[in-house]
């Protein structure tokens, strides 16, 4: 479980091929920049970019991962060498700063709007219908693994558009200052939505 609560910017530094098949996934080498390491053993989890994956191998100044193709498929910014938002599995000791996360990208959604409000930034993203009906005002999201609130949401008929304002301390934070119309992000829909969603099926 993590927190949405980015402890890092990391760097994906290279990208190695797992086999010559279409199929095949890849190993990245990341550079953990300030993330602490020390305490960070082989199998342990990270999330990059809001998805979970396994260590497995320490470098002098980060770590390696080995993503499969179907991860590859379903989650966006894990395919080039570029900036990633870190964060360590949670453990019981930490503080819940942001809300439960589980690492598992829900779908991809696609950047509308990213402009100045004030002193603060206006992030509009564009979700898929079946994440549409997960998302609600004043209720979580998690952005390229970044926990956030929801300021507004404006259903269409592709699913819904969500407005969510970042104060400059999470922008300057996290890779979320390079976002632009069109890019691609991950999306993690709150836990306790999913739940509720799962209860109130049952009941019909």
């Amino acid at each position: 479980m993590f927190t949405g609560i980015v402890a890092a910017i990391g760097k994906i530094t290279s990208i190695t091929p797992l086999g010559n098949q279409a199929d095949a996934g890849v190993r990245l080498t990341v550079d953990a920049g300030a993330l602490p390491m020390a305490d960070v053993a082989l199998g342990d989890s990270i999330a990059l970019n809001g998805a979970c994956m396994t260590v497995v191998q320490k470098t002098d100044n980060g770590f390696v991962v080995d993503v499969s193709r179907e991860s590859l498929n379903r989650t966006a910014g894990l395919d080039a060498p570029g900036e990633v938002n870190l964060e360590k599995a949670l453990t019981l000791a930490d503080r819940l700063g942001g809300h439960l996360v589980s690492g598992h990208v829900d779908g991809l959604g696609v950047v509308r709007k990213f402009e100045p409000v004030g002193e603060s930034m206006e992030l509009v993203v564009e979700a898929p219908k079946d994440l549409a009906k997960y998302l609600a005002y004043k209720g979580s999201i998690v952005v390229n693994g970044v926990s956030l609130t929801v300021n507004r949401v404006v259903d269409t008929a592709g699913g819904c558009e969500f407005s969510i304002n970042l104060i400059p301390h999470t922008v300057e934070a996290t890779t979320l200052k390079h976002l632009k119309p069109g890019v691609k992000v991950n999306l993690e829909i709150d836990l306790i939505a999913r739940y509720v969603e799962r209860m109130l099926s049952l009941q019909a």
